[in-house]
Parts: structure tokens; sequence; C-alpha cells
């Protein structure tokens, strides 16, 4: 039997179109931001977390913020086309003319965008995933710590550092020397029992499923600690895991540095989580 070919939609502004005004400022200055909304069976997963990490993002950077119901009745519309699929939202502040300085009245776009799931493998999620460390520094900037933002440059430059289809993901640090995330994803690790995350304070993405994660452990008594960790900290847990809207858990086995450091995989407390997650 012939499997139908995955189509691309895309929506502009609620109207089937793939033009853009080339003077956005999303696209002139990075001005906006993006939520990525993993859909199973059909169904939004998250959709409310994502849509309130969105509203507290245009309060951030000054951007009129959309109408909820908008948005989630446009996303509703195109989730009910697939199965399994990956939502793309872009929300920018509009077009302005030139200089930096916001109009006062810019009226922002908004671009859907739905697109097939990308081919994980499955041990990713069973057996865990092979890390490095890249080389690529995350900046620090209180003002937009935490924020999915439209400039993923450093993400860009760091994922260009490997091409090995066995590396599922680099770890990034800040200029500090600080762990912060991975490339595409939240870190977590295991160390005396106590689930351990970065702090987002100066860099790095607030992700749904870091939130989620947290909530989850207090649910099940697992004690947690935010704060600023060294890649010394990470090499000597037990348990590594990495998490984002789309791999939700992925465990980590191995992380590739001067001396690579193996993990058991999963370990006991991402088990449990996973376990958790799986029943939602």
């Amino acid at each position: 039997m012939q499997v139908a070919e995955f189509k691309r939609t895309i929506l502009v502004n609620g109207e089937d179109s793939a033009v853009f005004p080339v003077m956005d400022r999303g696209l002139q200055y990075g001005h906006g931001l993006f939520e990525t909304i993993a859909i199973s069976q059909g169904q939004l997963r998250y959709c409310d977390r994502h849509l309130a990490r969105l509203l507290r993002g245009c309060n951030q950077l000054s951007i009129k913020p959309p109408d909820p119901t908008v948005i989630k009745n446009e996303a509703t519309q195109l989730a009910g086309q697939a199965g399994q699929a990956v939502l793309k939202i872009i929300y920018t502040c509009g077009v302005g003319g030139r200089g930096y300085r916001t109009p006062a009245n810019s009226q922002p776009n908004r671009i859907l965008i739905l697109s097939e799931w990308p081919a994980y493998p499955q041990s990713n999620s069973q057996t865990g995933v092979v890390l490095r460390l890249c080389e690529t520094r995350l900046g620090s900037n209180q003002a937009l710590a935490g924020l999915k933002h439209l400039n993923r440059l450093e993400q860009v430059i760091a994922r260009s550092e490997w091409d090995d289809p066995d590396i599922a993901e680099g770890l990034m640090l800040d200029n500090h020397g600080q762990v912060i995330e991975g490339t595409m994803s939240n870190l977590f690790f295991v160390k005396n029992e106590i689930l351990c995350t970065p702090s987002l304070t100066q860099s790095g993405v607030q992700g749904i499923i870091r939130e989620h994660v947290l909530e989850l452990a207090g649910k099940l008594g697992i004690n947690t600690y935010i704060d600023d960790f060294t890649p010394a900290d990470v090499f000597q847990a037990e348990e590594v895991f990495l998490t984002n809207s789309l791999i939700r858990i992925w465990p980590v086995n191995k992380i590739l540095s001067e001396e690579p450091v193996s993990y058991d995989s999963p370990g006991i407390i991402t088990s449990q989580l996973i376990a958790q997650m799986n029943k939602e």
C-alpha cells in the first residue's frame, strides 16, 4: 500500500498562503517569538502552556499580544488534518520602517506551519542518546533569558559543529563555563537522588516540558534543585536526560568530552518521570 505524502500547510494571518511582508520586523530584526507544538492523534499537546509562554514573551518584547482564542482555533484546525505532526507558530511584531524603534501602530503577523513529524529513532526514548559538548557559547542577557525568540544563531552555529548521526544533541555552556541547555532541549540530571536543572535567569529557553517535569517531580515527591552548574556537575551525575515539546524526555547514555562519561539509561528517576508522562 502506498503511503500518502505529507502535505505541509502554511497559514499567514489565517489565510492559506506562503506570502509574507519583507519589511516585517521579524525578518528585519528577529523581533518575534515562536512555539513548536507536538500533535498526537490530531490533538495539540500542551497547547495552553505554549500560548501562555507566547503571551509572556510578547509582554517582554513589547509586542502587541495575540488573541489566544484565534491562534488556538487555527492551530486546532491544522491539527485536525494530521495524526502525528509538528505545528510551528511564529508571531512577529509586524511591519515597521527603518530603525530599531518599535512603531506605535505596528500590527503583529502570525504564521502557522504544519510539518511532518521528525524521524527520531525509537531507541532515543528507550535506551537513550549520546551528547557532545559544544564549543559555541551562549551569551548572557537577562532581558532575553527564558524567551523562545526568533534569534537562534547561537544554536545554528553550535549545531553545525558535528555531523555524526550517532550524536543526538549538543550541550551548550555560557561564557562563564556554566551548563545551560542543549541546542534544542533543556537539561536535567540526578545527583544524590536530587533532580537538578540549570538556572535560566541569564540565558536559555524556559521549556514547556522543563516546567512540566518540575511539576511532576513535585507530585512524585522528588526533590528538585535549580542552580548554576558546571560540566563537572553533570559528569558526576547518576542520571541525565533532555526535554523538549517533541521528544518529551530522552535519557542520556553518554556524553562525549575529553574523557567520555556513560550513564545508566534510563535511570530510576528518569524512568519514573517517563512513566508518569506516558499516562497523560
